[in-house]
């Protein structure tokens, strides 16, 4: 039969701590959904990479060290196609057929929200990485707990150094594909631009899954607006920078929230990718210092290269996804045994710092406690951290030097 389906069984059981008593400790087994085809199929590659970096690493220890004892654990991830429905129908799989103890999410925020809502109806536990939208926190879950900045504040960042380089800047468009995750991001950019005094000239939506956003680029172009930002993922970006080439509009700034973090991002666009900022929610160049196996981005960086030497950068859907897990061991191991209640509660009182930075959470689940970053490509080839200052590897280039 054809699931479009892929389980991974992790189990390093030559690695486990001596048994005692001559039984083996049983398996912790955690579940997720990931889009490893459809539209987010390349961020979703990133997500599984992070989890499976984590749970090898782990392994390696002997496993989770719960009430005294190393125990293995087994990861099952589904392809959920980039479609919501089929991430809640794998996340009920999950749980009723393969007996889950815990989950961690899929990419993106609808698929999010659909299996946020299969893991309350049968109260289980999901540290979720991938779901920056705030409509995920606002339905009263108890059993869901998100890693990321939310998504109003995705591109606060990209404001903050446009002004600080340019005081004068003054107008700014926003345009973004008409789902959950991009209108959360583009009304917290459009707000937080007018608190910082600049006028927003436009903020428009675009269908979901359109090839063609010309017709709202051509209504930005007549705004001539200093800064340019887009509300999407990977594709959206990519799609809104090509058009924008084709019909020459080229404002002093033009920045995403998701996309130019991506090798792929580069590798499609070449030297159009140049001079274009990223919202980010982590990069090897920040100054964290976790309670992790990793402790810092720079030693996070170094693992992930050395696991998976294929992949040229470190997208920060792999970081926080190994950060789910990292979040999800501490409540484990502070209970001591695989009860879902407890280990819930333990994810609500969670307050730490990893690699990936601060992790706390408010009284709906979400981690409103870490700031994004920027980063920006140069003509170099190289993507550097651009933003916050105190850790920026290079300064941005600004404004977006005239066509020669």
């Amino acid at each position: 039969m054809k699931y479009h389906l892929i389980i991974i069984a992790l189990i390093l059981l030559s690695a486990c701590a001596p048994i005692t008593g001559g039984t083996e400790p049983p398996t912790i087994t955690i579940g997720a959904a990931i889009s490893l085809t459809g539209k987010t199929f390349k961020e979703g590659e990133y997500v599984r990479d992070g989890y499976q970096l984590w749970v090898e690493a782990i392994n390696a220890q002997g496993g989770l060290l719960v009430g005294g004892r190393r125990h293995p654990v087994r990861l099952i991830y589904y392809d959920d196609e980039s479609r919501p429905q089929r991430t809640a129908e794998l996340v009920e799989r999950l749980i009723v057929e393969d007996g889950v103890d815990f989950l961690v999410g899929p990419y993106a925020s609808e698929p999010t929200a659909a299996a946020a809502e299969v893991a309350e109806r049968h109260r289980v536990p999901m540290v979720e990485p991938n779901g920056a939208a705030e409509s995920i926190f606002h339905n009263g879950y108890r059993y869901t707990f998100g890693l990321q900045t939310p998504a109003p504040a995705y591109l606060r960042g990209i404001i903050d150094l446009v002004l600080l380089r340019d005081p004068a800047a003054h107008t700014v468009a926003i345009i973004g594909e008409d789902e959950s995750f991009s209108r959360e991001v583009a009304r917290g950019a459009a707000q937080y631009a007018g608190e910082r005094g600049m006028r927003v000239v436009s903020v428009a939506f675009y269908p979901p899954e359109t090839q063609d956003v010309s017709p709202w680029l051509t209504k930005v172009k007549g705004d001539s607006p200093d800064l340019l930002l887009g509300a999407g993922h990977l594709q959206d970006a990519l799609l809104v920078v090509r058009q924008a080439r084709a019909i020459g509009l080229r404002p002093r700034a033009m920045g995403f929230s998701v996309g130019p973090s991506t090798p792929q991002f580069r590798r499609h666009l070449g030297s159009d990718a140049d001079y274009i900022l990223g919202a980010t929610q982590w990069t090897s160049a920040l100054a964290y210092t976790g309670e992790d196996l990793w402790g810092t981005p720079a030693a996070y960086a170094d693992a992930f290269r050395a696991r998976y030497p294929q992949h040229s950068e470190i997208a920060y859907q792999a970081a926080e996804s190994t950060a789910a897990l990292v979040v999800l061991q501490r409540a484990i191991e502070q209970v001591g045994r695989v009860d879902r209640e407890a280990v819930r509660d333990a994810l609500a009182a969670t307050d730490m710092m990893t690699f990936f930075g601060r992790v706390k959470f408010d009284a709906r689940g979400a981690n409103v406690y870490k700031p994004m970053a920027v980063e920006q490509l140069h003509p170099d080839g190289m993507k550097y951290t651009v933003f916050p200052i105190e850790v920026a590897e290079r300064a941005a280039i600004y404004p977006i030097p005239a066509m020669r």
